[in-house]
């Protein structure tokens, strides 16, 4: 039988426990995308260790925005917390805010999300992520942060079928709008560092999950499913394996990295990717174990207790068989990689899912 949720706020656990070598020293943080999945926990994290945040987030109806609103809320206790609301499509009040935050460092996680999306809605795409991003350039040109760090994607590997995925591997075939976007996002940013000596780190995120996750990725759906009593659509029919990424593991890595700027001239380790002509680098952000989408869905059976109707459908347009993150330069950089199982990212994820809608597991 479905269910009909009221929606209430969420409490999340209140610390990562993250070494303190691995906190920056630098105190005011700029945080696009403050009120999405990742920002959030970014955000968060910040806030409880004492940093100053400007969050900054236009709170879309990409997804419902009642979830946008619930983070925001359990962010507001914070007295640290500066939080605005608009575009980044709005380039003058984006760099009235920033500089006179006069941040230390740049997180810019806001992007209009999802491949199958720009399929539908392609012009969002060009405008949040393009346009915004220079937007957010043009700031941090002026604003002069220590380390600006932005958000790519695993999907600009595109047609890459060389694994697991390098930094240093080509990414000339993009296979959806989405990941053309996030090429895009990469190059213009490696354009403002190399013209402004901005020291840049771009993140390629690979399938983030967690608690307080978007309802349009895999396990938000399928756990919805498993309590409606829905079917699931299952592409590639369940063949296709994906390097899942607990956002706790995520955090932890970009948390890390705000201490590591990039420097001209100065790799770090065997696999750096740093730029030959500027302070920038790629990182990838997996976990570096790829998990096949029928297992991923097993993990869900067994943390719901609901077995699930599987629709078996062909690859869509725009996706990928596999996802597999190359991990040697995330640890050359920060050292040990934390990494959750999936099956206990899965069982954190339903925990949070039941609580959040008030669902009795037992009914």
């Amino acid at each position: 039988m479905p269910y009909s949720p009221t929606i209430d706020i969420y409490t999340v656990p209140t610390s990562l426990g993250l070494p303190f070598s691995h906190w920056s020293t630098m105190s005011r943080f700029v945080v696009t995308g403050h009120a999405g999945f990742i920002g959030f926990h970014v955000a968060r994290q910040l806030l409880e260790h004492g940093h100053e945040v400007l969050g900054v987030d236009a709170i879309t109806d990409y997804y419902d925005p009642s979830l946008k609103r619930s983070r925001l809320q359990s962010l507001r206790h914070f007295d640290k917390l500066v939080g605005e609301e608009f575009e980044l499509e709005d380039a003058d009040r984006l760099l009235r805010s920033i500089t006179n935050f006069e941040p230390d460092v740049i997180i810019h996680l806001a992007a209009q999300a999802g491949v199958r999306y720009s399929l539908e809605a392609p012009f969002a795409y060009i405008q949040a992520n393009l346009v915004g991003t220079f937007n957010l350039l043009e700031a941090a040109r002026i604003s002069k942060p220590k380390h600006l760090l932005l958000a790519s994607s695993s999907s600009i590997y595109g047609g890459n079928q060389s694994l697991p995925w390098s930094e240093t591997d080509r990414t000339d075939s993009p296979m959806s709008l989405y990941a053309a976007t996030k090429k895009g996002t990469e190059d213009l940013a490696h354009s403002y560092s190399s013209l402004w000596g901005i020291p840049t780190t771009a993140f390629r995120f690979f399938t983030v999950y967690g608690p307080m996750g978007r309802p349009d990725m895999a396990l938000y759906k399928f756990v919805k499913a498993a309590f409606d009593g829905d079917a699931i659509d299952v592409y590639g029919h369940g063949k296709m394996r994906r390097d899942f990424t607990y956002i706790d593991d995520l955090v932890r890595a970009i948390v890390a990295l705000i201490n590591t700027p990039p420097v001209k001239n100065s790799p770090v380790g065997t696999a750096d990717s740093l730029s030959p002509v500027a302070p920038y680098r790629s990182v990838n952000l997996g976990g570096g174990v790829p998990v096949e989408l029928m297992s991923f869905i097993e993990s869900v059976e067994q943390a719901t207790g609901r077995t699930l109707k599987k629709n078996m459908l062909p690859m869509q347009m725009g996706d990928v068989l596999e996802t597999y993150s190359e991990t040697t330069l995330l640890r050359e950089l920060i050292g040990e990689i934390p990494r959750t199982p999936v099956t206990t990212g899965v069982v954190s994820f339903v925990d949070w899912y039941k609580s959040y809608f008030h669902i009795d597991s037992t009914t």
